[in-house]
C-alpha cells in the first residue's frame, strides 16, 4: 500500500472515531433534555402546566408539570416544591414520591418536582456530577437526572457581575440570577428564572394555596442544615409541627426567615401572598466544597470519606458524620415527615385548613427499607 492510501486510511479511520464520539457524546446531550418519567398515583385529579400562570413559559424549559390531587372533602391546600435545586435529589425525589404516592382525603395537594426545570436540563460538569440517579423499582430501572443548582446557562446569558433583585434593589453575585430561590416573587417580563418565580407566585395567589413548603438538600458545613426556616407568620405552624417531627426521632431545628434578605421562598412568598412559607433542609454531601469526588453512589448513600473524616476529627460540621453517611433514604424521609408534620400542625391550628393525605412513607418507614419500594 503506498503511503498516500495509508494516510488516507489512517485520515478515514480517524474520522469515524471522532464522528461515533460525537454521536455518542451528543446522544448524552440530548438525553438530559429530556422530562423524567413520573408515574402519578390513582388520586391524580390533574396535570397543569406552570404555563397556564404565565402563558410567556409556554414552549420554553422553564415550563413545567403541577401535579394536583384534590380530595372528596373540602380543606386546607399545600404546594410541594421540589426541584428548585435541581442537583439537591433528596428535595425533588420526596416531591416525586410525593405525586406517585399520594392519596389525599381531605384538602388539595399540588406538586411541582421540577421547579427549575432549566436547571434539570443542564449539569455541572467542572464537578463532575453524575447525570442521572438510578432506582430499580417494582416496574424496572428508572433513571431521574441529577441536574444543576442554577437555570440552565442556554436559557438566560449573559450573568451581570451584580445581580439585582428586583423588588428589594439587594445585589448578589451575578451568578445568582439563575438561581431560582433568589429570584422571587419573579418578574413577569424579567428573565426566564424570574418568569418561573413570578409563575409559581402566581399560582399561590390564584389557588389560594395556604402552605408552601420547598425542599432542600445543604452542605454538612452550612449552619442550616437539618433546619426548617420559616416566614414570620408560619412560626406558630413550624414550631409545632418541629415537636411532632423530634417525636418521630428527627433531629431538627427551627429558624426564622431573614427580614432583610431577599429572593427566598421563606421570605418573597410570605411577604407577597398569604400562603405559610416553609423552606427544609436536609444534609447532602455532593452540596460541601470538602466532599470526596461526586458520584451517584455518593448521593445515594451520603457516604464520603472527607465528611466521615472531619466528622469524627473535628467540630466543624453542623450535622453528625460517621461512616453511615446521610443515605437518600433518611433525606428524603425526612422532609416527608416533616411536610405531614407541618400539615397536621396547620389543621390543628386552623382547622378550616385541615388536609389529610395517606399512603406517604415516614422517616421510620424509609430509614429502614429503600426509596425504590415507594416508586411505581
Amino acid at each position: 500500500m503506498s503511503e498516500k492510501k495509508k494516510n488516507l486510511l489512517q485520515t478515514g479511520i480517524l474520522l469515524a472515531l471522532v464522528a461515533a464520539i460525537c454521536a455518542y457524546a451528543g446522544s448524552i446531550f440530548l438525553s438530559v433534555r429530556r422530562a423524567d418519567t413520573i408515574i402519578p398515583a390513582p388520586g391524580l385529579t390533574e396535570v397543569r402546566m406552570l404555563s397556564e400562570y404565565l402563558p410567556a413559559l409556554a414552549g420554553t424549559r422553564g415550563d413545567t408539570e403541577i401535579y394536583v390531587f384534590q380530595g372528596e372533602e373540602e380543606g386546607g391546600s399545600l404546594l410541594v416544591l421540589g426541584g428548585t435545586h435541581a442537583n439537591e435529589p433528596a428535595g425533588y425525589m420526596a416531591a416525586i414520591v410525593m405525586a406517585e404516592r399520594a392519596d389525599v382525603k381531605k384538602g388539595t395537594l399540588y406538586v411541582i418536582p421540577h421547579a427549575n426545570n432549566s436547571g434539570f436540563t443542564a449539569n455541572d460538569a467542572g464537578d463532575a456530577c453524575p447525570l442521572y440517579l438510578h432506582f430499580d423499582t417494582a416496574s424496572g430501572s428508572r433513571a431521574f437526572r441529577f441536574g444543576s443548582r442554577a437555570t440552565n446557562p442556554i436559557d438566560q446569558l449573559p450573568d451581570q457581575d451584580t445581580y439585582v433583585h428586583a423588588a428589594s434593589g439587594q445585589t448578589l453575585s451575578g451568578s445568582e440570577q439563575r438561581n431560582l430561590n433568589r429570584s422571587y416573587p419573579g418578574r413577569p417580563d424579567g428573565t426566564l428564572t424570574e418568569q418561573v418565580a413570578y409563575a409559581i407566585t402566581e399560582l399561590i395567589k390564584a389557588d389560594r394555596i395556604d402552605m408552601t413548603v420547598d425542599l432542600h438538600e445543604a452542605s454538612p458545613e452550612y449552619p442550616n442544615n437539618n433546619s426548617t426556616v420559616a416566614h414570620q407568620r408560619a412560626l406558630p405552624i413550624a414550631s409545632r409541627g418541629l415537636m411532632y417531627m423530634l417525636m418521630e426521632g428527627i433531629d431538627i431545628k427551627l429558624e426564622a426567615s431573614p427580614e432583610n434578605y431577599h429572593g427566598f421562598t421563606h421570605r418573597e412568598l410570605g411577604d407577597y401572598t398569604d400562603t405559610f412559607a416553609l423552606l427544609m433542609e436536609t444534609s447532602g454531601a455532593t452540596q460541601g466544597r470538602v466532599r470526596g469526588a461526586t458520584s451517584e453512589m455518593q448521593a445515594l448513600t451520603g457516604l464520603d470519606k472527607c465528611y466521615e473524616l472531619l466528622g469524627t476529627t473535628t467540630d466543624l460540621l453542623y450535622v453528625p458524620y460517621d461512616e453511615n453517611g446521610h443515605p437518600i433514604e433518611e433525606r428524603v424521609g425526612r422532609h416527608l415527615s416533616g411536610v405531614l408534620c407541618y400539615v397536621q400542625a396547620m389543621g390543628e391550628i386552623y382547622p378550616e385548613k385541615e388536609i389529610v393525605i395517606e399512603n406517604i412513607p415516614r422517616y421510620s418507614e424509609l430509614i429502614n427499607s429503600s426509596i425504590a419500594e415507594y416508586l411505581n
